[in-house]
């Protein structure tokens, strides 16, 4: 089906403010960063130049993509642009949004994507206590571009994404695209997502690549994570810089390749377990910058249950990887 932008309610906040914008063109070289102020912004003729700049350290929400004559505003105390009209593919695309307790996120969350992505929504709901699900429907009523996959009870990010990647599956979607519903991955980082899905098969947003990092992190998470990504480089390989990551667009051959049914880990570690399936399958597999936050509101799922699955389930990985070769 034809993906649209999802509806968004109207502005009442902050106005837009003017902005500086400082061109780059590709024959600009060398090219030395410079620190912005607030009101400041690198302007790029395509994609392809944005990632020469963030991958310098550039903050992709400091940089406006000129493509097809978009233009950009930016509201008073934020650091993100905001095109006029947000961008589209020739790819029909789903963002897929697990949820669980994630009611003051969702609204904010669907309307923040409209602003960046012609895009539909899959809203895959947990039985939340705490009315997300209804919160769900409501914005679906609103919206014939916003669907809800209702579970019955929570059992980790694992299930909870293969279900909507079924049931994208049974749609005609180009790109399928995962993303946490807690602001920690940037909705403007999107279009960047599907623009690098030209040329691969499973796009990360990775932390661990130059351009990339954490915001917002106190010492306890950054440690869990980087151990964790060097625990399973240690058995599968460095092939990947953060296996971890959940910030992915997938092609949708690759996803009808991997035998979804068969997929086994339930926590975190589940995006381990897809990644290396896809290495597994010799796909394309591409790393691209992105600065995650950490959530505002809602209390973080990861916890002592993830950890030790993914010390128990890289080793099978690696000598179920290591039986097909």
């Amino acid at each position: 089906m034809p993906s649209h932008p999802t509806a968004a309610p109207s502005d009442t906040g902050p106005r837009p403010t003017s902005i500086h914008f400082h061109p780059v063109c590709k024959d600009d070289q060398p090219f030395s960063p410079r620190q912005l102020r607030p009101d400041e912004a690198y302007l790029v003729p395509d994609f392809d130049q944005a990632e020469v700049l963030i991958a310098q350290g550039i903050n992709s929400a400091r940089v406006a993509v000129s493509a097809h004559g978009t233009e950009y505003s930016q509201m008073a105390g934020e650091l993100q642009l905001v095109p006029t009209s947000p961008f589209t593919f020739d790819e029909s695309i789903v963002v897929i949004l697990p949820t669980y307790n994630e009611r003051a996120n969702l609204e904010a969350l669907v309307t923040a994507i409209g602003r960046y992505l012609v895009t539909d929504i899959l809203i895959v709901d947990d039985n939340s206590p705490d009315g997300t699900g209804d919160l769900a429907d409501q914005l679906s009523t609103g919206s014939p571009h916003i669907h809800v996959l209702h579970r019955s009870k929570k059992e980790g990010l694992g299930p909870a994404y293969i279900a909507g990647f079924q049931w994208a599956l049974q749609r005609p979607y180009d790109r399928i695209i995962e993303m946490d519903c807690d602001f920690s991955h940037a909705p403007w980082d999107l279009p960047r997502l599907v623009h690098r899905s030209h040329t691969a098969d499973l796009v990360i947003g990775s932390r661990y690549v130059p351009g990339g990092g954490t915001e917002n992190w106190n010492a306890r998470r950054r440690l869990v994570s980087q151990c964790g990504n060097r625990y399973v480089s240690l058995f599968l390989g460095a092939i990947i810089r953060d296996w971890t990551g959940g910030f992915r667009c997938y092609r949708r051959g690759l996803l009808e390749e991997m035998a979804l049914s068969t997929v086994q880990a339930k926590g975190y570690i589940f995006q381990v377990e897809l990644a290396w399936r896809a290495v597994q399958l010799g796909a394309t597999v591409s790393e691209l910058p992105i600065r995650f936050s950490d959530r505002v509101l809602g209390q973080s799922k990861l916890g002592w249950s993830s950890i030790i699955e993914g010390l128990m389930e890289v080793p099978k990985m690696c000598c179920r990887g290591s039986a097909r070769l």
